[in-house]
């Protein structure tokens, strides 16, 4: 894996290379899709073989990044797995966007998610998501309900983990695996057919794997395996980009890590529970990328790399920062 010395050099030599791929790349449509991994510790994705991974990190930059919001101060959020896939869809923590924990009882819409901005930005945007747990399209996204935006999804595929016929539940999550297999070849296929501008595909399995065995080889197949169904994902981006006339922000990205006991557990502010990590393909990458950046920072990052209009008041409520270097390099 790229180490945070390699990452910091790539970004001190990003004014070299900015045009060769973000937003510089005149005449090229931008478009993204964004993968979260759950629950891979930093120094295990460190660790082990990633091979997809680390080339998209190449291709960019990978960082150690954090949940949680202010350890102590009114933004503190639980490294819990709702709480940060809200925190990185609308750019806000817990105290904002209401999600606590997983059961998603009253999300605050008022914060607007990314698939909300991208459409109210430009509504003939295409946008999908992809995920092996239902909750994200239907509570998070709040996809369909008029006070999170209304419909703001062309295509979406969830919901496998409800049908038992096709993915019989066992106690090891072996059919999580088997959803995350799908869910990613749904994905890379409609990918590389459609080019959706904004994509979300979410994958389970490597938490299920931490929370049933801690660290240890398990959990280190699951990883070899997540990135695995990253590779078939970016060699549809890498496809499209070869056959269209399109330039991809992938950002690849995990929502908490691990405690430090057994590994099994988290949803506290130890350090190794808060830091998570961040791989992207892009060089355009201000120094901010490489100063412990947070998840609310990939919102709007998507948004400058996308040309995505903010409005005022939305903007003004966001936590994050954009990651990505402006035109003139800041």
């Amino acid at each position: 894996m790229k180490t945070l010395a390699a990452s910091a050099r790539l970004i001190a030599c990003f004014c070299l290379t900015a045009c060769l791929s973000g937003p510089c790349l005149a005449g090229k449509v931008p478009k993204t899709l964004f993968v979260l991994v759950d629950g891979i510790p930093a120094d295990v994705v460190e660790r082990v073989e990633t091979p997809a991974i680390d080339d998209i990190a190449r291709q960019g930059g990978f960082t150690h990044a954090y949940v949680g919001g202010e350890a102590g101060g009114e933004s503190e959020s639980p490294t819990i797995s709702a709480v940060s896939y809200q925190s990185l869809l609308t750019g806000t923590w817990a105290n904002k966007h209401n999600v606590y924990d997983n059961a998603v009882e009253a999300p605050n819409y008022h914060y607007w998610d990314i698939f909300r901005i991208a459409k109210h930005h430009n509504p003939n945007l295409s946008t999908a998501l992809f995920s092996t747990w239902e909750d994200n399209r239907t509570r998070l996204v709040g996809d369909g309900l008029e006070a999170a935006g209304g419909t703001k999804l062309d295509h979406y595929a969830d919901g496998f983990e409800l049908d038992e016929t096709r993915f019989p539940h066992d106690p090891a999550s072996d059919y999580i695996r088997a959803i995350d297999l799908h869910v990613s070849d749904l994905a890379a296929s409609y990918i590389e057919t459609h080019g959706p501008d904004l994509t979300w595909v979410y994958l389970q399995y490597t938490d299920d794997v931490g929370h049933h065995h801690g660290d240890g080889p398990q959990q280190d197949e699951a990883v070899k395996f997540a990135d695995q169904q990253v590779a078939k994902l970016w060699r549809a981006v890498q496809q499209r980009q070869r056959s269209h006339d399109e330039n991809w922000l992938v950002v690849i990205v995990t929502d908490h890590g691990r405690d430090a006991g057994d590994g099994r557990h988290h949803g506290g502010q130890s350090k190794r529970e808060r830091t998570i990590w961040i791989a992207v393909n892009t060089p355009d990458l201000n120094e901010r990328f490489a100063r412990g950046p947070a998840i609310v920072d990939i919102l709007p990052s998507i948004a400058e790399f996308m040309g995505l209009e903010i409005p005022p008041l939305v903007a003004a409520d966001l936590d994050g920062q954009s990651l990505i270097a402006k035109p003139n390099g800041n």
